[in-house]
């Protein structure tokens, strides 16, 4: 990857340099251009800057299932959809912080001018929506020490000083896998990363994109395996309160090839990322979806003890047997009462808006119960 680097031509980088710096220009023309405050209420516009003891974060994706949020526990919201300054007002009015979605292909990084337009660009488009920090979600591969592994690195501290400088008070966090042992190819200076960011989202989910051994359904995330992974970061010295466990509020919906006596689902051989088999062979599902569904499949809710998970069995109109495995308060709960317990900064979900936040009696229930078993059971 250097190589390719070190060979760009000279009238080839003067163009990208020249690409950038009118991104810089245009971005700052948007702050000029989007200062006037969108909230009925002048100072909804100002930053939440107060620290939580307790941290709630919600990955919003679009969408206005957000005002039926529990709005006494959300304290960040990460906006992954369109921006919606209806949105940010009211997170405001709660005393929760909205931050940016912040991705970028690494390779296009390495080069410090280019990323440090990339941080202009995104401190920019947080002043002019009036946003509390930025969210850095960046789940690419990545070989230790290679350029694009010192570049991540610097971007984040150079985000984060950036942010830190131009908005006081704001958050910059960093989402990392469920394991920091090169999960997905993903080896970062985990260490280094934590250090600079305010917080470490822990994405405790899709853990088997990588299978090594049979290739059959599993838990989205099993209980041991998940908590086994904290103790690998907290082993690496990274500040417990930094790290936020993230959970999935969806599944998987898993096509049998076959289905033995005991239940288990053989499952199509998908690889990824040297992995011969991967959850990739499934399709993730919400936690609504799978509420409608259990109840008319052939077993019913489903527990698998070793994994402390819930699954079911159905059959597609095809004839075809599907196994579903998801995460519901009773998985929930035990991670959540580790959190507390390991003096975590927080909890949080992929992502707020999978739940059935409709009137029917049932449904509401569920919903509370998925959003109460954050703080535990």
């Amino acid at each position: 990857m250097s190589r390719g680097i070190k060979t760009v031509r000279p009238h080839l980088t003067f163009l990208s340099n020249m690409l950038w710096s009118l991104l810089i220009l245009s971005s700052s023309f948007l702050v000029c251009r989007a200062a006037v405050c969108p909230c009925a209420r002048p100072e909804l516009c100002q930053q939440i800057r107060k620290e939580r003891d307790f941290e709630v974060f919600v990955f919003d994706v679009g969408g206005k299932t957000w005002m039926f949020y529990d709005w006494t526990m959300v304290t960040t919201l990460a906006m992954f959809g369109k921006y919606d300054p209806e949105l940010m007002c009211y997170a405001h009015s709660k005393g929760a912080r909205v931050v940016l979605k912040g991705d970028v292909l690494l390779s296009s990084i390495v080069d410090q001018k280019q990323r440090a337009a990339w941080i202009t660009e995104k401190v920019n488009l947080a002043k002019s929506q009036f946003m509390d920090g930025i969210n850095i979600d960046i789940e690419q591969k990545v070989e230790s020490e290679s350029p694009e592994y010192y570049a991540l690195t610097n971007l984040v501290k150079e985000t984060a000083e950036a942010f830190h400088r131009e908005i006081p008070g704001s958050q910059v966090s960093f989402d990392v896998a469920w394991s920091p042992k090169c999960v997905d190819k993903r080896c970062y200076d985990y260490v280094t990363i934590a250090k600079f960011s305010d917080l470490v989202f822990v994405m405790s989910y899709d853990e088997q994109s990588q299978i090594t051994g049979d290739c059959i359904a599993m838990a989205n995330a099993p209980l041991s395996q998940t908590l086994d992974a904290y103790d690998l970061y907290l082993n690496l010295s990274i500040d417990h309160k930094k790290l936020v466990m993230g959970l999935p509020w969806y599944g998987y919906d898993y096509s049998c090839l076959s289905l033995s006596e005991e239940g288990v689902c053989t499952i199509e051989k998908v690889p990824f990322r040297g992995a011969p088999c991967s959850d990739a062979a499934g399709k993730q599902k919400a936690y609504k979806w799978i509420m409608q569904q259990v109840n008319g499949s052939m077993t019913g809710r489903l527990w698998d003890d070793n994994q402390k998970a819930p699954y079911f069995n159905y059959k597609a109109p095809n004839g075809q047997i599907h196994q579903v495995w998801y995460d519901d308060p009773q998985s929930i709960c035990p991670k959540a009462a580790y959190v507390k317990k390991a003096g975590l900064r927080g909890i949080g979900m992929w992502n707020g808006n999978i739940l059935n936040y409709s009137d029917e009696p049932v449904a509401r229930q569920q919903t509370a119960a998925m959003w109460n078993a954050l703080l535990g059971c």
